[in-house]
């Protein structure tokens, strides 16, 4: 037998290798910091008689074959190699062994040393030094400072000619003061300088940089602090987590305790990994919020000229990890220069290099928080905005998952509850009334309204000419002059702003597409109106906000273009937004899009709970279906008479509501009967919401008993024991062996405990499953007692652990809304979708963190996108009968930093691509391409497009799929087993990766769906090529390659996008027909076909459901859409409830113009349940006007483009006479 091994691959970063062109030496350092190796440079010039050296930044040794160079030009032929290893050994994997390997084999001494203070015996084990040497050696470079680095050269000298060998290294001091001018200092050195009573404003920064004299940026902080009015207090540490350094923080903490802290060192104290041990974080001291300051590694060039911002390095040190703290994403205020080259050791050296009107940013984004900090809560000015897209008086105060008109009343009052100068309007109705007799966001009768503020033309003049010049030419450029802006008055700009005592509640102004719908095709970075930007000069110079608090997911201001994190003055959300304090509710499960805010806008999060989940039932024709089909099913075998016209009716009912298309039904009578009783089993069970959450409140009474069984239905932890599935432990206990969580729903039940029986039918699994989710209501509702020991466990950790979890969120939410406007530090947590076992994301209330992108795709979400894979190329050969051999795969970075990386991992396995990880870090080091041996198929050709922020979030990402495709393409395999390989070889473009253009963001369709802009498919089609056809990867940092996308789309065979929770659907965002729409309207045009689109369920990691889009619609549509439960849930939250159902109309008419998926009993069904529904008809009407008048215009489109014929003439009259 042959075992056929898989071929490593590396993530490559499309650079070029290149020779460091060094010659040999005496020594040999290598070391990844730059202070250490000009401490180096500047020791062996002050020496008389140095040892010949050769410095090499481990950053440039970041290819496998720069390693090999400089092994066989410098290191082999060298007398001594030292390699200073931050991290530990996988962070310079293949380099650490090359080196280790073929310096013994060449007899050259080498010292593997850690790149800290802390003992790593991998490293030692690779060393061929003796001990004494190797700790000298370490011990030299970790106490850092002129005289050590030059006694190290004196040591290796003298190690390598036996000279005399020089004192011992001298101890720095690992943490201390540290003031311009004066070096280390104590301190009185600091508090000589001070304004009495000014906010103290400490400055954390490494140790190294006083070793090596990188303190530009330091001084350079400092003097900008004290500038600002702030007393600024330098402490340099070894670390966060050295104890010496800890122990000066705390002492230095207690006499000058600080308001507000600015965080210069990398990393996190804190572990994003559930269940790791974090030790204390040393910056908690006297509730000061903490931002993080970034010393960037790059170049100013890379950061200046480009729009990534930052390296995909400095993001996991200074941006994700660092979130992990909590702490508040500032700029990156200084970069990495090259002062000169050394000609003596052959290597450049650089040093920080700051950049002053970065510094100066920070320090007013300091100065404003101490403010806020320091302000008496009776003068706070605080504003709450509130989203509004589309720009229709029905959508106003958009918040995912979020009553946002209820929520921003409760904050109201909160707010005055605790002592601020609010006035809070007495409720929710009266709130958005006011605001709809104000000027909104919608065009047609603006003039007419009269309300909200105004800012005169010539105090926007003001602000608007003290804006950097390239944002006023581009404002200038595109918009025209202030006066020709379409919400400019006599008065001056109207503005959706309304006063509440010391609040104002205001509407966020719209991007620009509204008064100019046509740039949807071509302007996907379009900058923002001379009205949006007058609404926050109202907000921030005018009126003079303390703090400005976004509403719930999500606004636009994040979204404007601009660099991707790292921002300059000439990025729009900082033009706009300046150095503000920002607060933003968000929903705990998106940690993408709240991130976001965190990294271009400064946010603090205040994370919130998901809406309540329930069992969307039975109800209506769909119970009066069942009770048929269980007739049926009875009579089977008693009387053949009944049974025939059983069936008939069942039939035919099915026919007629339109049952038999979405289950499926092919004509065999017996076997559709069958499909359509395990379909109805499905519907009941789905998830569905019942009605929203409200920041600030808890769920109660049955909305509390359901999302606390939606939480423990399945396994959370290690799934054991008290963490395991109530519903499995329930089974277990009940002695039955099937698996409620993964099991055909239309299978006959064998098992039935005479404990579970009712006076209902019980035929099938889905009737035991049904049992058992109603006995878990009985048990939480104290009805029941639990049937054996597994579920009392299960019952215990509700009510001892997930129960109050959830009654705590609500009061969290606001006291955690409360410490920010404050200006207190708000703890971390971790974020993610609830009900996906991820318990540890409540209670809410934290500023949540997302993962370390160096870990993605994680192992779990490698096993879960292989499954994934499997089953959906089985299903693709199962329904059209060939291998599936080209793919579009849809990724975003939400639902991959909520997952680990499923859609990575699934797309990896598709290619027959399985990624590598350091057992020790858990970071992924690179792939191995599987043998089709291992496959037994042909690989898919997998084209990724990626959203923008997955763009700006997971650059090693987009890497390690590149790398991964481009290697797949260089395989010697045949044709029909590498689809990819051929098409390489025949000469076409390699790329695989495309997304939105550099700094923008979207998939282009909103606009055309909601200015009713476009004409057939080809027009959505144009707007997704146009916004999508960038590419990422290898030498193509969004090179526009519209060409090589059309291609790809030319020959793609299946769409594929994988929803990952049930904590919302499809008819929920406009995110999904965007993507899955757009691509479809652009296959289908560049085809002259419709291919399939799978629409896969991810929401139960062990068992991933693959599904086309036409059966997700229609289970969408049945279990959630026209379900009365749900349509009575959001009855509870008035305006937004209304609200809703208008977006979900609006989502689903999308589809049906993209895909045509949705079929004519769909609409059918809508128009039935809320505009012939007198109850519900008249809920919107009452509630939200507006809404149910956009409601009968989509409806009305429908048919007036033929995507929908009503059944009756009836339906027809009725939307006719709501728009008459």
């Amino acid at each position: 037998m042959h075992l056929l091994a898989a071929t490593p691959g590396a993530i490559s970063d499309g650079i070029e290798p290149v020779d460091l062109d060094q010659t040999p030496a005496d020594v040999v350092i290598i070391s990844a910091a730059d202070t250490e190796l000009a401490a180096l440079s500047d020791a062996r010039a002050e020496m008389e008689k140095p040892p010949t050296l050769r410095l090499a930044n481990m950053k440039h040794l970041n290819h496998h074959m720069k390693d090999d160079l400089h092994l066989d030009t410098s290191a082999t032929n060298s007398r001594l190699v030292v390699a200073r290893i931050l991290g530990g050994a996988g962070y310079w994997k293949y380099g650490l062994t090359q080196y280790a390997a073929r310096l013994y084999e060449a007899g050259i001494p080498f010292a593997a040393l850690p790149g800290d203070d802390k003992p790593d015996p991998e490293l030692r084990e690779l060393s061929t030094v003796n001990a004494q040497d190797y700790d000298t050696l370490w011990s030299y470079l970790v106490e850092g400072g002129p005289q050590n680095s030059t006694n190290l050269l004196h040591y290796a000298k003298a190690m390598l000619d036996g000279g005399e060998k020089p004192a011992a290294p001298t101890p720095l001091l690992r943490a201390g003061v540290y003031w311009p001018g004066a070096g280390i200092a104590d301190l009185s050195a600091a508090q000589a300088t001070w304004t009495t009573g000014a906010p103290i404003v400490p400055i954390i920064f490494y140790r190294a940089l006083v070793q090596g004299g990188g303190l530009n940026p330091v001084n350079r902080l400092t003097r900008s602090l004290s500038r600002a009015g702030l007393n600024p207090l330098p402490i340099f540490v070894a670390s966060l987590k050295d104890p010496v350094s800890t122990a000066t923080l705390n002492t230095l903490f207690n006499a000058a305790p600080p308001d507000i802290i600015l965080n210069c060192t990398a990393f996190a104290v804190g572990s994003p990994h559930d269940g790791d041990d974090s030790p204390d974080n040393p910056l908690l001291a006297n509730k000061a919020p903490i931002f993080q300051v970034i010393l960037s590694g790059a170049a100013e060039s890379t950061w200046a000229e480009g729009l990534q911002g930052l390296t995909a390095r400095d993001i996991a040190m200074n941006v994700a990890l660092p979130e992990v703290d909590g702490r508040i994403l500032s700029r990156a205020v200084s970069f990495k220069g090259e002062a000169f080259f050394d000609d003596a050791t052959e290597c450049p050296i650089a040093t920080y290099q700051a950049r002053g009107d970065r510094i100066d940013f920070v320090s007013q984004l300091a100065k404003n928080w101490a403010n806020l900090r320091r302000t008496d809560p009776k003068d706070k000015k605080t504003a709450l905005i509130l989203a509004n897209y589309p720009n229709k008086d029905g959508r106003l105060a958009n918040g995912v998952g979020l009553d946002t008109p209820a929520a921003t009343v409760h904050v109201l009052n909160l707010l005055s509850a605790n002592g601020y100068g609010v006035t809070p309007p007495k409720d929710s109705a009266a709130l958005m009334q006011q605001i709809m007799d104000g000027p909104t966001n919608w065009l047609t009768d603006r003039a007419d309204k009269e309300g909200g503020e105004t800012l005169p033309l010539d105090i926007y003049k003001l602000h608007f000419d003290a804006l950097p010049w390239d944002v006023k030419e581009q404002i200038a450029t595109r918009w025209g002059q202030p006066e020709d802006d379409p919400f400019l008055r006599e008065d001056g700009f109207a503005l959706s702003i309304h006063r509440f005592g010391n609040a104002v509640v205001g509407l966020q102004p719209a991007r620009g597409y509204n008064i100019e719908p046509t740039d949807t095709y071509h302007s996907p970075d379009l900058v923002p109106p001379h009205n949006y930007i007058d609404y926050y000069f109202w907000l921030r110079h005018h009126w003079g906000a303390d703090a400005i608090v976004h509403m719930g997911k999500h606004g636009n201001l994040e979204w404007l273009p601009g660099k991707a994190v790292a921002l300059s003055e000439t990025c729009w959300p900082e033009a706009v937004f300046g150095p503000t304090p920002h607060i933003y509710p968000f929903i705990v499960n998106d940690p993408g899009e709240g991130t976001q805010a965190k990294r271009r806008t400064s946010a603090v999060i205040i994370d919130h709970l998901t809406p309540p989940l329930t069992r969307a039932e039975s109800y209506g024709p769909l119970r009066d279906l069942e009770a048929l089909v269980d007739e049926y099913y009875e009579a089977a075998g008693v009387d053949p008479r009944r049974i025939t016209h059983l069936q008939k009716e069942i039939l035919s009912l099915s026919d007629v509501t339109g049952l038999a298309k979405d289950a499926g039904f092919t004509g065999d009578n017996e076997g559709d009967l069958g499909k359509l009783d395990a379909y109805l089993c499905e519907l009941k069970e789905a998830q569905i919401r019942d009605g929203l959450h409200i920041f600030g409140q808890s769920p109660k009474d049955q909305q509390e008993r359901d999302l606390a069984i939606a939480l423990s239905r399945v396994p959370r932890g290690d799934g054991k024991h008290a963490n395991a599935s109530l519903l499995r432990a329930l089974a277990k206990d009940f002695g039955l062996t099937i698996d409620p969580l993964d099991c055909d729903l239309g299978t006959p039940a064998s098992e039935k405990p005479a404990s579970l029986h009712d006076q209902t039918t019980w035929r099938t699994l889905g009737d035991t499953v049904e049992r058992l989710e109603l006995y878990s209501q009985r048990l939480l509702d104290n009805e029941e007692r639990p049937p054996g020991p597994m579920s009392a466990a299960v019952l215990d950790e509700i009510e001892t652990n997930i129960l109050p979890t959830i009654q705590t969120c609500g009061p969290d939410e606001g006291s955690g809304l409360l410490k920010a406007l404050a200006g207190h530090f708000v703890p971390p947590g971790p974020s993610g979708a609830p009900t996906r076992g991820r318990l540890d994301v409540l209670p809410t209330g934290r500023n949540f963190y997302s993962v370390d992108s160096r870990a993605v795709p994680t192992p779990t979400a490698w096993a879960l996108g292989w499954k994934s894979a499997n089953l959906l190329i089985e299903k693709h050969l199962q329904d059209h009968g060939d291998w599936p051999r080209t793919m579009l795969i849809t990724a975003w970075g939400t639902a991959n930093m909520r997952t680990g990386g499923d859609d990575i991992a699934q797309t990896l396995a598709l290619m027959g691509v399985k990624p590598t990880w350091d057992s020790a870090n858990r970071r992924v080091t690179g792939f191995e391409v599987l043998p089709q041996s291992v496959l037994g198929r042909p690989r898919v050709d997998v084209t990724l497009r990626i959203s923008g922020f997955f763009r700006d979030a997971f650059p090693q990402l987009i890497a390690l799929v590149d790398s991964a495709a481009r290697a797949v393409q260089d395989l010697d395999e045949p044709a029909d087993l590498n689809p990819a390989a051929a098409r390489t070889k025949a000469g076409e473009d390699q790329t695989r990766v495309f997304g939105s253009k550099p700094g923008a963001y979207g998939a282009g369709l909103q606009a055309l769906i909601d200015e009713r802009i476009w004409s057939d498919k080809a027009d959505f089609a144009e707007a997704y090529l146009e916004w999508g056809s960038y590419a990422y990867g290898a030498g193509a940092a969004g090179r526009k390659a519209r060409q090589a996308m059309e291609q790809r789309l030319s020959q793609t065979e299946a769409i594929v996008q994988n929803q990952d929770n049930r904590e919302h659907d499809i008819l929920d965002s406009d995110d999904y027909y965007q993507f899955e729409g757009g691509a479809a309207a652009a296959i289908s045009t560049l085809q002259g076909q419709d291919r399939p689109i799978y629409h896969n369920d991810h929401s139960r990691p062990e068992r991933p459901i693959i599904r086309t889009l036409d059966d997700e619609i229609g289970r969408v549509v049945r279990s959630r859409v026209v379900n009365p439960k749900w349509i009575d849930g959001v009855k509870r939250h008035g305006y937004k409830g209304a609200f809703e159902i208008a977006a979900t109309v609006d989502y689903l008419f999308a589809f049906a113009a993209t895909t045509g998926a949705v079929r004519n009993h769909h609409f059918d069904l809508v128009e039935e349940a809320f505009i012939k529904d007198d109850d519900t008809r008249n809920f919107i009407a009452d509630a939200n006007a507006p809404a149910l008048k956009e409601i009968a215009q989509r409806l009305q489109e429908a048919i007036d483009r033929n995507l929908w014929q009503p059944k009756s003439n009836s339906a027809r009259a009725r939307i006719a006479g709501l728009l008459a």
